[in-house]
């Protein structure tokens, strides 16, 4: 058998491809909503891409109440890095969309571009994954975090008292899972 190659198809999946088989079970009307979520996926990743460079370059966006301008100039505003790995271990990590540590405060936003309610727990993950990996105790800091979502800014400020129990457990399970691991 001569078999096609298809380069430039290596490492992808077709949304209609067989390791995602569950559009099988789809009526029209499913489908066309787990497409549309697909698009909308892939929108707020180019998305993320985009901000990451204005961000980068220092580019501002018009100034107004869009989601996607203020998130841009704000963390241009604040010295943000955009897209930043915190690491753990190969078990927890996570990459925060923008990140400033200065003077004592540690600031963390999230451009969000779904429709989906957000949760602060994934801004205090990153809290948590910052904290054990540059070994600050979360006590002796401030924290900001942000979701921009909707045209709409959500802000929480959380304590050690929230931070502490996410670390603990980061700690316990990356154990439990290299334990696990090893058997």
């Amino acid at each position: 058998m001569n078999w096609n190659e298809h380069w430039n198809l290596k490492n992808k999946h077709a949304f209609m491809g067989a390791s995602q088989y569950h559009w099988l079970n789809d009526d029209e009307e499913r489908f066309k909503k787990r497409y549309n979520s697909y698009i909308a996926a892939q929108r707020g990743t180019e998305l993320h891409e985009i901000a990451a460079q204005l961000i980068k370059h220092g580019i501002k966006q018009q100034k107004n109440k869009k989601t996607f301008n203020c998130y841009v100039n704000d963390a241009i505003g604040y010295h943000m890095r955009p897209e930043q790995i915190l690491y753990y271990s190969n078990n927890c990590f996570g990459t925060a969309d923008a990140i400033t540590f200065s003077k004592g405060m540690l600031r963390i936003h999230d451009l969000k571009t779904g429709v989906m309610p957000a949760s602060m727990n994934q801004l205090f993950i990153y809290d948590a994954l910052f904290c054990l990996e540059y070994d600050i105790k979360p006590g002796d800091i401030k924290i900001e975090n942000r979701i921009y979502q909707n045209d709409e800014i959500l802000v929480a400020e959380p304590t050690s008292e929230q931070i502490v129990p996410i670390m603990n457990k980061i700690i316990t399970f990356d154990k439990i899972m290299n334990t696990m691991m090893e058997e």
